[in-house]
């Protein structure tokens, strides 16, 4: 997409959210525009696949059947199971999205304006025709947050039916390219919407959404040297961008993903489709990734995660974790007020043994004791799979300005005698509110990491023995050196300028007085 390409898109955005931004926080809109915007894409979509394959030798188009008639029903049971089978679900021609706009803009003869029943109907029908089929888990519910009946949208139902046929008339005018298979501008246009509203709402949007620049960098970190990925893992994959960032580097076969928040995750399952990615091809699970394991016998070949910072977890109150392969072999369990390791070790039980994973987290990680220290020594001593660690700049993610790190793993290590530490907490770009990683700033952490390479003040591969000696504190600077020695004062130059000053002094003060007296005001000196 071109940058005027893009800037046209925003500035349409823009415009969608302006209609509802007075009226509701960016965590509540979020859940219209970007559940219309997927109304949209299953229906251009339908359409376009019907047209262009069910109907390509006939006479008439899709939307030009005769519901109401015999031949009409007949015709359309036909499209119904091939599009169920093909896309997973179905529309019927009065329920397209063209259509409701149409009705909505009063374009329609002899039909009433109102469309909230319509599309209330429309919206569970799409879930309702994937029932029973292969596709059932990846609709069902996806629409469950889009409250058509919520006060806020207006104090009366034609209002609320005034403000949804605005936002319809908007992105009605967005063209995203659908006959274009290389374009992904629904992609891109999702994904901008999803960083504006994890901006708009705080520190909830930081719940679903990893910066962009971040993202990038953890799916190079886990597709080095690799053109093809067998299975990808986020166990906590909020809006699933993450995942989806994998396909930037590398052909991606199968989808995990799992996700405790239900708004979230009907967000996460719509990236999915407006992606492109067929539903034999991805699974997002809801549930508490740490006491509900959605994929217990998944050995992933790639990870990545951005879990919550020191998430508070039920731990040793729960006696199956204590006995839970994912987090029994390491002696102690992660304290209830900081999950973070448990996260770690159950990424670790459900990496391949050719894979890699990387997960972002608060630097507490690398030197806290108890509990924590004891699997980190773990890890470290007895697996041997800690590949590197990478400390970020501070206030990259939405909701909290603490710096984070990245810690990079690997269950078959080929420099299996160090860890390479990576300081990059100085390379930054500031923007707005907050700071971001410029594609320098990627491309150094990310060719330092590939090529293990030595840096000075910058990056240090420490020897296993070097990490023992200190403990298996991994805190970066105990390693990486990035003292800089104060600049030095000439004091015999600081002091012959004060002697300047104090012989400049009789003339500053007559010259104030002059001035003084000019104002008729009285002279201190």
């Amino acid at each position: 997409m071109s940058d005027e390409q893009k800037r046209l898109l925003e500035k349409q955005l823009w415009a969608v959210a302006n209609t509802l931004r007075g009226k509701m926080n960016a965590d509540e809109y979020k859940n219209y525009i970007l559940g219309f915007i997927f109304y949209k894409y299953l229906s251009e979509k339908l359409e376009k696949y019907i047209n262009e394959t069910l109907l390509s030798r006939e006479s008439f188009k899709f939307a030009e059947i005769k519901e109401e008639t015999d031949e009409g029903k007949k015709i359309l049971e036909e499209i119904k199971k091939a599009c169920v089978n093909h896309l997973g679900f179905f529309l019927q021609p009065n329920e397209l999205f063209s259509h409701i706009v149409k009705k909505g803009k009063g374009e329609l003869k002899d039909q009433s304006t109102f469309i909230l029943e319509d599309l209330k109907v429309i919206l569970d029908t799409i879930e309702k025709t994937s029932m029973g089929t292969d596709s059932e888990d990846d609709f069902k519910g996806l629409f469950d947050d889009v409250d058509l009946t919520s006060s806020k949208l207006g104090s009366s139902e034609n209002k609320k039916n005034e403000a949804i046929v605005e936002v319809l008339k908007l992105l009605n005018g967005i063209d995203f390219r659908l006959e274009d298979s290389k374009s992904d501008l629904l992609g891109d246009a999702y994904e901008y919407l999803i960083g504006e509203f994890a901006a708009g709402a705080g520190k909830k949007g930081g719940e679903f959404y990893t910066p962009a620049q971040v993202s990038r960098l953890l799916a190079q970190f886990v597709t080095v040297g690799k053109k093809k990925i067998r299975s990808v893992l986020d166990p906590t994959c909020g809006s699933g961008s993450l995942l989806l960032r994998l396909r930037d580097y590398v052909e991606v076969a199968d989808y995990y993903g799992q996700e405790l928040n239900p708004t979230t995750y009907n967000l996460a399952r719509m990236n999915m489709i407006l992606h492109g990615v067929h539903f034999d091809h991805f699974t997002i699970r809801q549930g508490d990734t740490l006491t509900e394991d959605r994929f217990p016998d998944l050995q992933a070949e790639a990870i990545v995660a951005n879990p919550p910072f020191s998430a508070k977890w039920k731990s040793e109150d729960d006696p199956a974790l204590v006995h839970d392969e994912r987090f029994s072999q390491y002696g102690r369990l992660a304290p209830k007020s900081a999950a973070d390791y448990a996260f770690v070790t159950h990424m670790l039980h459900h990496l391949s043994e050719n894979g890699t994973m990387a997960i972002v987290l608060p630097h507490g990680v690398l030197f806290r004791g108890g509990s924590e220290g004891q699997i980190r020594k773990h890890i470290i001593a007895k697996q041997n799979t800690l590949d590197a660690v990478v400390g970020l700049p501070a206030n990259l993610f939405y909701g909290t300005s603490i710096p984070a790190c990245v810690l990079v793993f690997k269950k078959c290590r080929q420099d299996d005698d160090d860890i390479l530490f990576i300081d990059a907490s100085k390379d930054f770009e500031k923007n707005k509110n907050q700071n971001y990683l410029t594609d320098e700033n990627i491309k150094k952490i990310f060719e330092t990491y590939k090529d293990r390479k030595e840096i000075e003040k910058y990056s240090h591969k420490a020897t296993l023995e070097e990490i023992k000696e200190n403990d298996f504190n991994l805190n970066i600077p105990r390693y990486v050196d990035t003292f800089e020695e104060p600049e030095e004062i000439d004091i015999k130059q600081v002091a012959h300028e004060l002697q300047k000053s104090v012989k400049r002094e009789p003339d500053i003060k007559a010259k104030l007085n002059e001035i003084l007296v000019e104002l008729n005001l009285e002279s201190p000196f």
